[in-house]
């Protein structure tokens, strides 16, 4: 009665927008035999009613629901009305549980084959999913083989639905549309045609009857046959107007591309691409896996298989792919272990609310005087509670009244963690934020834990500082887990958050909401600690050293850097560096929230194709990252998805030339700003003016940073052009390391301190300019020799432009004397090849490499920077 009822509804409506035009020959109904298994395309979520609506009279069709996950809530209750059937979903079952599904499917399809076998007819979508394209894809279809064995004589129809690929009810604008949204606009269209006026979309509904398939000769021979005729004569994807006044002519727009995972097979990390492996080894019985063979055609999987493979990713690594379409080799599912297909193009952004892009923007961009953090966010926050402070895609929008209240339920909780030294595991988030500050408003000092750098550095530091208590969220525990990063000097001290949370009740939330709308008291009366966070050296080179900044360092370098930058009234920020990184820390942590400026934030810096997206999305004008992590944005990226963006601040590595290049012929209205920072400058140093930016410099420095360049054997500044050492002094300049056996950093140098950077720059017409770092410098035939100058003639010739890792380094041995140039290569260059390349770039015959490494892969800082303390320690195992 239900399913006759919506019928009845749902005809007359499909009819004031779809015309309707019954094509080819009809078959005649069953009787007495088999029943017919209606096999149709999937254009659109209104398929199933269409179909319903035009065969239940005659023919009185069960439908089978496919394994389209993805659909709505109110799609699945409208099936369930009409009496739709649904194959199971592994989703539904145990991690564990696949037989258990497989046998339920296999129940299922067993109760449907008698159903044929009786007389009764079926409506199957074989492409079991929404189509992404006007064809339909039936590779990894086991459903309609499995029925034609179980119900033989089963008479097969193929049902097309042309007309269809193009509403708003299709796929065809790159992503899933939102079936209630949508109803909601169709409605509203309706009405403001009168209804019986809206112009109509002419679909043709096609009956091919086909008695000649190839069931014997296998699935893959099957499916093929039913592709190959079901996409006869696919139409276009087409707008058809919804006004009867507006846009008269119906037009075809071009197609979306095909679905696939963003990325380059080799960053994936080398025990990710063996656990995808060993889990495919254990999923086929097959133990020839192999990156470029095809999950379906080459390794025999179904859509079950896949379904699983696709919750496997999910479960053990933390990622959902947006569009499981996209996984058409091994390759692709190593790569959507790390992410990367969350990055499709179908991938569904959140909508961004409508506060983000109408906060309060009156209000002039200046940081308040205070001595502390705490005291100027509290100040800045007081200006304007309701304006928004930051967002990301799981947290959605904060305002800064947001954010005190979080502050206002954490602080208690932190005030009684043990020791005042907390570490903080987070990647760049909305969450980060507000905890780092929670930190400091409950009298802690922050230790940034970076997870790259391995569990001996991480237990080091955190052992140096006595630190008890870690705080992170099971998601990253469980990714970094499944990616097999060693945490074991970390887990003892971890404190879920998520966990914690449970606990908290809604007394103590609402509290903390009445608080932040009407008393601050609690946190105007915090006394945080005087070093703001500790945070470690990167360790390219040597061990790890633990570096505190103190209030007074981090203020003085965002007042410099706001002075500098000149940031406008309506300034967004995209932020993705890690905050365990002094760049991320200070320009897209804190910066942002004393200053006033909106942020947005995306966890993962590799994500190039995704954060061209969220640029795009929020309308971004500040983009701040590494060359590596810019260098994949850029490459992936579409034309649009940058275009707001008005400045590009590069640090932590030179800028190569491409990035500059790309930008000036791409997005040609965006500077770049190249910068040049240390971890224990709080970090910038250094950055170029809008008002005048110089290529391949690095800047005036910043207002309170005093400098020298120094020739250290002679003791005295260099002349104008020359390069030597920097030196540098300030209230940004930290006090010293906190590791007691490291030597000092500091120099004295015409009677006053200094820090001494361990880099060479020269001064060039009133900037300056990198030269390298001495640590990367040999001394060979009594000439410097710079290994980063070699690395870069050869990145130039071997480096893709597409590749968004190193694939070559250069290290020299570990010999004092007449050390031998290495070359690292991932493409495995020849050594006389690679010495063509750099006498060609005019580099001396001392610059030529001595010896040729190949190697799976360079490795990389969390940074994306080359870690040459491990390319030191493979030399170091090589002798020994």
């Amino acid at each position: 009665m239900i399913a006759l009822l919506i019928q009845a509804l749902g005809r007359p409506l499909l009819r004031l927008r779809y015309r309707i035009h019954r094509e080819g020959k009809e078959p005649s109904p069953s009787k007495g035999g088999g029943g017919i298994l209606f096999l149709a395309t999937h254009p659109s979520l209104v398929d199933p009613f269409l179909l319903m609506s035009e065969l239940r009279p005659r023919f009185a069709p069960l439908l089978v629901a496919g394994r389209d996950h993805a659909a709505p809530a109110p799609l699945r209750w409208l099936g369930r009305l009409m009496g739709a059937r649904s194959l199971p979903d592994p989703a539904g079952y145990p991690p564990n549980g696949g037989d258990r599904c497989r046998e339920a499917l296999h129940a299922e399809l067993m109760s449907l084959s008698r159903s044929l076998v009786l007389g009764r007819n079926l409506i199957l979508f074989p492409g079991g999913r929404l189509a992404r394209q006007k064809t339909e894809d039936l590779s990894d279809n086991s459903v309609v083989e499995t029925l034609l064995r179980q119900a033989p004589g089963t008479r097969v129809v193929l049902v097309r639905l042309h007309g269809l690929w193009g509403s708003r009810f299709s796929a065809a604008s790159g992503r899933r549309p939102a079936l209630g949204l949508e109803l909601l606009k169709s409605f509203v269209y309706l009405a403001a045609n009168l209804g019986f006026f809206m112009p109509r979309r002419e679909v043709r509904l096609s009956l091919e009857e086909v008695p000649d398939l190839p069931l014997d000769e296998g699935r893959q021979a099957l499916n093929q046959a039913l592709e190959t005729r079901l996409n006869e004569g696919a139409t276009p994807r087409t707008f058809v107007p919804y006004l009867v006044w507006k846009d008269h002519a119906p037009r075809t727009l071009p197609e979306p591309p095909r679905p696939r995972v963003e990325g380059n097979p080799r960053t994936v990390p080398p025990q990710v691409r063996e656990a995808v492996r060993r889990h495919l080894q254990a999923v086929t019985g097959r133990t020839d896996i192999q990156e470029t063979q095809a999950l379906v055609k080459d390794l025999n999987l179904d859509a079950m298989d896949l379904r699983e493979l696709e919750l496997w990713i999910q479960r053990a690594y933390g990622y959902s792919c947006s569009d499981p379409a996209a996984l058409q080799t091994v390759a692709d599912l190593q790569l959507a272990a790390t992410g990367a297909a969350v990055s499709l193009r179908q991938g569904e952004l959140k909508a961004v609310p409508h506060a983000w892009f109408h906060s309060r923007t009156d209000l002039p961009i200046h940081m308040p005087e205070g001595d502390t953090i705490l005291e100027v966010f509290l100040k800045q926050a007081k200006r304007d509670p309701r304006r928004v402070a930051l967002a990301d895609q799981t947290g959605g929008v904060k305002t800064y009244r947001d954010v005190l209240t979080a502050i206002l339920v954490l602080k208690p909780l932190f005030e009684n963690l043990e020791g005042t030294h907390v570490g903080l595991m987070l990647p760049a988030s909305g969450g980060a934020s507000i905890l780092y500050l929670a930190l400091l408003f409950a009298g802690k000092t922050p230790v940034l834990v970076n997870w790259t750098a391995g569990s001996r550095s991480m237990g080091y530091g955190l052992d140096l500082l006595d630190v008890k208590h870690v705080i992170t969220v099971s998601t990253l525990i469980n990714r970094l887990d499944a990616q097999g990063v060693d945490l074991s000097a970390v887990k003892p001290r971890l404190l879920l958050l998520d966990e914690v949370g449970k606990t908290i009740g809604l007394a103590t939330k609402l509290k903390a909401a009445f608080r932040a709308r009407f008393n601050w008291t609690t946190l105007l009366e915090a006394k945080p600690q005087e070093t703001a966070a500790v945070l470690f050296t990167s360790g390219s080179e040597s061990h790890p050293k633990a570096v505190p900044l103190t209030h007074g360092n981090i203020l003085a370098n965002i007042r410099d850097a706001a002075q500098a930058l000149h940031f406008r009234e309506d300034e967004r920020v995209m932020g993705c560096l890690p905050p365990f990184h002094a760049f991320g820390l200070t320009t897209t942590t804190i910066l942002p929230l004393l200053l006033g400026l909106r942020v947005v934030y995306h966890p993962n810096p590799t994500e190039g194709r995704m954060l061209a997206r969220i640029i795009e999305a929020y309308h971004a004008t500040l983009l701040v990252g590494t060359p590596t992590f810019l260098g994949g944005i850029l490459r992936q990226a579409e034309d649009r998805h940058l275009e707001s963006l008005r400045i590009v601040v590069s640090g932590a590595e030179k800028c190569p030339e491409p990035i500059y290049a790309t930008l000036a012929k791409r997005w040609p209205k965006t500077t770049v700003l190249e910068g040049y920072g240390i971890t224990e400058c709080s970090p910038v140093v250094s950055v170029n003016r809008e008002e005048d930016p110089r290529m391949g410099s690095i800047g005036k420095p910043l207002l309170s940073v005093e400098w020298a360049i120094v020739d250290m054997e002679k003791g005295r500044r260099v002349e104008p052009g020359q390069p030597g050492m920097l030196l540098v002094r300030g209230p940004s300049v930290f006090s010293g390391y906190l590791n007691a056996d490291v030597d000092s950093p500091f120099e004295t140098f015409e009677g006053r301190q200094w820090y001494r950077t361990g880099d060479l720059v020269y001064q060039d017409r009133g900037v300056l300019v990198f030269s390298g770092r001495l640590k990367r410098f040999v001394k060979l035939g009594g000439e410097m020799v710079s290994l980063p100058a070699i690395e870069e003639a050869l990145s130039r010739r071997f480096q893709a432009e597409d590749e968004t890792e190193p694939l070559l380094a250069v290290e020299s041995s570990v010999e004092e004397l007449n050390p031998d140039l290495i070359l690292f290569s991932v493409a495995g260059i020849a050594r006389d090849e690679a010495n063509a390349v750099i006498r060609a770039a005019g580099l001396s015959s001392l610059h030529n490499i001595r010896v040729v490494r190949k190697i799976d892969q360079i490795p990389t800082l969390g940074t994306g920077k080359t870690d040459y303390r491990a390319l030191k320690a493979l030399l170091a195992e090589a002798n020994t």
